[in-house]
């Protein structure tokens, strides 16, 4: 298990590009997991946690991407029953926690996303996964916009794996473990159904 950063693969321990993110983060929500991964799942940022929970704090007190209680336990026990549960790095396409004034969450501006995407970059390149597992519209733009794709609809991409040449991988948007419940149904999975079509696209031929 290895987490950024690394004395092998440096990034910046405490990055400063976004005044908005650094005054309302509590700590830098680095990708975690074994940098042999095949499997890379990507997030689209940080939520505020809970400091008080026993296990799952998330990622803005936690330093780890996919550790809140809500979201990281749902999409770490997918990914897990979909067959790679030792072999998935977690991370987010924006590092730090965008705060909405109140105390919850707002979505990252594209300026956010931008700025943190040399950061997902080197993630992807010194994982270099079989698989990058977007989770949501936001993080799947992220990806998509690094591999030089447009997402014209993200319903209509989820589940059907893109090659993407600049990585070497495929790539395979899931829907955003919020959501997941709701959207699941109305593209016609259930829950093993949903299971098993996340596994079946990851570790199948590249499709678009």
């Amino acid at each position: 298990m290895c987490r950024y950063p690394t004395e092998t693969h440096p990034i910046e321990p405490d990055c400063q590009r976004c005044p908005a993110l650094v005054e309302s983060r509590t700590q830098i929500s680095w990708g975690t997991g074994p940098l042999d991964a095949s499997v890379l799942v990507v997030g689209e940022a940080p939520a505020a946690g809970d400091p008080t929970a026993d296990r799952w704090q998330g990622g803005n007190h936690t330093g780890a991407a996919y550790t809140s209680r809500h979201s990281g336990r749902l999409i770490r026990q997918l990914i897990a029953e979909a067959g790679y549960a030792e072999d998935a790095y977690y991370t987010n396409a924006v590092k730090c926690f965008p705060a909405d004034g109140t105390g919850s969450n707002r979505e990252p501006t594209a300026d956010e996303r931008v700025t943190c995407a040399s950061h997902l970059r080197t993630e992807i390149d010194a994982v270099a996964p079989e698989a990058i597992v977007p989770t949501g519209k936001h993080a799947t733009k992220s990806v998509f916009s690094l591999a030089r794709r447009s997402l014209d609809g993200f319903l209509d991409s989820v589940l059907t794996p893109v090659r993407a040449d600049v990585f070497d991988a495929r790539i395979v948007p899931i829907l955003h473990p919020s959501y997941q419940a709701v959207w699941r149904a109305r593209l016609g999975y259930d829950v093993e159904g949903y299971r098993q079509a996340v596994s079946e696209a990851i570790g199948g031929p590249d499709m678009a």
